[in-house]
């Protein structure tokens, strides 16, 4: 099955017979893409929908195939090197159950030799969703001791960005917001809560109540004045969300 789906991208990408967008595609152009269908596999496991994962994980695994065929192309490597290399990460950092069975150094240690003299932070992939991104980059400080020793130190340090927010002007606002979110994450790790998840959280939360006192005010809502959005507003917070 893998081997049709290689033979379609080749068709696909056939430069005299193939389709005029794939052609057209490059690395670059279909980032996006992946990213997309990344976050539609996320949505499609949070809706607890089998049929909707399986469909998703095709539309993953197709972004795989199809920059592993503009690689070949370019003469790069191909999709077989692609599974070879995962094959044997995997392999390299489960010594204890690949090797010979005897413990070896732990996952972060494996991947922290592999990094080689890059630095603690090296390989933390620049487009991420930010929030995870800083959580990443927290958490690679602190295996090399740079972190607070509980939560109450990234407690303070929130209260402090967000007294130089109110104190900052111009465009040292967006900075200091910048690190004003920074340290909520930071906080958040401490707590042991995830701040991409939990933002994800809130904004389907919004949104559900958000629909909810449109569906209230009807075409009306719009005209409302803030004090009557406000009321309706506190009226669905106390309605169950779903899911």
């Amino acid at each position: 099955m893998t081997e049709r789906l290689l033979a379609i991208m080749a068709r696909l990408r056939d430069p005299d017979s193939g389709c005029p967008w794939d052609i057209a595609q490059t690395p670059s152009s279909i980032v996006p893409y992946t990213i997309e269908e990344a976050y539609e596999v996320a949505d499609a496991v949070a809706s607890g929908d089998p049929a909707a994962l399986r469909d998703e994980l095709g539309d993953l695994l197709l972004q795989v195939v199809f920059q592993s065929r503009i690689a070949e192309e370019a003469g790069d490597f191909t999709y077989t090197d692609v599974v070879a290399a995962i094959c044997d990460k995997m392999e390299r950092r489960h010594p204890h159950i690949f090797g010979d069975g005897t413990p070896g150094p732990g996952w972060e240690a494996i991947k922290a030799a592999e990094r080689g003299s890059n630095g603690a932070l090296a390989g933390v992939a620049s487009a991420l969703p930010a929030l995870s991104r800083a959580e990443k980059l927290q958490k690679r400080a602190a295996r090399v001791g740079f972190d607070w020793p509980d939560a109450a130190g990234p407690r303070a340090k929130v209260v402090e960005e967000l007294t130089e927010v109110d104190e900052a002007t111009g465009a040292a606002v967006a900075e200091e917001i910048g690190d004003l979110l920074f340290s909520v994450t930071n906080w958040a790790r401490h707590l042991g809560i995830d701040a991409e998840a939990a933002l994800r959280s809130a904004n389907t939360k919004f949104e559900q109540r958000f629909a909810s006192m449109e569906a209230l005010a009807g075409d009306t809502f719009a005209g409302l004045s803030l004090d009557q959005k406000e009321a309706l507003w506190q009226r669905v917070k106390t309605q169950p969300i779903a899911g």
